[in-house]
Order: C-alpha cells, then structure tokens, then sequence
C-alpha cells in the first residue's frame, strides 16, 4: 500500500511538502487525560498567538484559503481543516477528545497552525491518492453527515480503490477510514505549502511522532512527499 501525490497536484502547486507519520501495532484506546490537557494547553497558547490579526490572514491559514480558490472550492463555505479548528477556538470552544491519535494531532494542529490529519490503514483499500477528482466518484459518507454525496469533478482529495477519503483536500474525512479506538495502524499527514517552510513541517511532524511513540507505543516511522519523492509506502 502506498501514498501517492499525482502529477496534476504538482502542476499547480510545486512547492507543496507532506509529512507523514506512518503508525503500526499501537495502542489507541487507553484513557489518557494528559493528552486532554495538552489540547487544552494548546487552545489557550493559541490567542496569543494571533492577537487583533483577522483568522484568515494568519499566513498558515491564508496560503489555503488560495489554494482552495484556485480548485474551485469556496473557503468561506469549505473552510480547510486548519481554519475550521482555529475558528473554533478561538470562538471560545473546547475541542472534544475523540480518542487519542485525533487529540495528539488536534494538539499540533494548533500548536504550528498547520492542517493535520489521519486514516486507519486497515480500512483503506488498495493505494491512497492526493489528486483530483473524476467526473464519476462514488458517493461517500463523510464525518457527521448523514446523507452520501459524490465529490465534484476536479476538486482536489484524497482516495482509495473504494473512493474518497478526505474530501476538498482536507476540508472534511469520510467516515469509513476514520481513527477510532481500536484503530492499530494509522497513518497521520500535515501539508504545508509556501510560504510555509519546510523546517517548521519537519518540527511538527517530530513532535507528533514522539507523541504518538509516547502514548500509543506500536511502531513508528516518518516520511515526507514533495515534487521530487511523489510517492511512499505505508505498508
């Protein structure tokens, strides 16, 4: 199984870098409530940080709302993963603790502003791609919603053999590959494009590695995708 950015993502964004976290045999399902006060922690250094600056033109945040402008997506109405979380905070809303590998990444999401998400590798069929969609997706079940819909012709998202997986490239996962408790083999993905620098992707994605080692042991391992490696294994 692989991870695969193809050549059209290039096309219009060159400089875009991945990270990734690629997690087997660990332990999700413990309660941990210092993983809980770390999000907390991470809520309250987030105000600091942007003062009187507007959220969206935060530059972590700004570069996406671009990006999501040039495949077509609204970010007022799609907002990207990282937006959405930062809004909510800063809205005065505590983030629920769903399990522990979505706390951990809620925590450096916000902590370096980036967006941060992940798969259960055991419900992923075939190879995973970041690309753009067909004219004939299948209809999908994304988080919280309770009717299917197909993704749109040319939006960027990620998917499998079976269809997407992240639609509107991190605006909202499916509900078939989402983290839960039994999860065992995960993959976790922060995406950065300018002008974010590659550094500060490379802080988080050690940060989130040491953590996730930390709290869910299993075996653990980094990678990272750019114009010049396009493509990883996960398993």
């Amino acid at each position: 199984m692989k991870l695969i950015i193809t050549d059209t993502i290039f096309d219009q964004f060159p400089d875009l870098v991945l990270g990734v976290v690629i997690l087997h045999d660990i332990d999700n399902s413990q309660n941990r409530p210092e993983i809980t006060e770390m999000l907390r922690q991470a809520e309250a250094t987030l105000t600091g940080k942007f003062g009187s600056t507007p959220v969206i033109e935060h530059p972590h945040i700004a570069t996406w709302r671009e990006a999501y402008r040039k495949f077509g997506a609204k970010p007022k109405d799609y907002p990207s993963s990282v937006e959405n979380l930062t809004r909510r905070v800063l809205n005065g809303a505590s983030i629920g603790h769903i399990n522990n590998l979505v706390s951990l990444y809620n925590t450096i999401s916000l902590r370096h502003i980036l967006p941060v998400g992940g798969e259960d590798l055991d419900k992923i069929v075939g190879d995973i791609l970041l690309t753009r969609a067909e004219d004939d997706e299948p209809a999908v079940f994304l988080l919280g919603e309770k009717e299917a819909r197909a993704p749109r012709a040319g939006e960027i998202l990620y998917k499998d053999e079976n269809g997407a997986i992240c639609r509107r490239w991190n605006w909202k996962e499916a509900d078939r590959t989402k983290l839960t408790q039994e999860t065992k083999n995960a993959f976790l993905v922060i995406e950065t494009l300018p002008p974010v620098a590659r550094d500060t992707v490379e802080t988080a994605i050690g940060e989130l590695a040491d953590l996730v080692k930390q709290y869910c042991g299993g075996t653990v391992s980094t990678a990272f995708l750019d114009k010049d490696n396009r493509e990883i294994k996960l398993i």
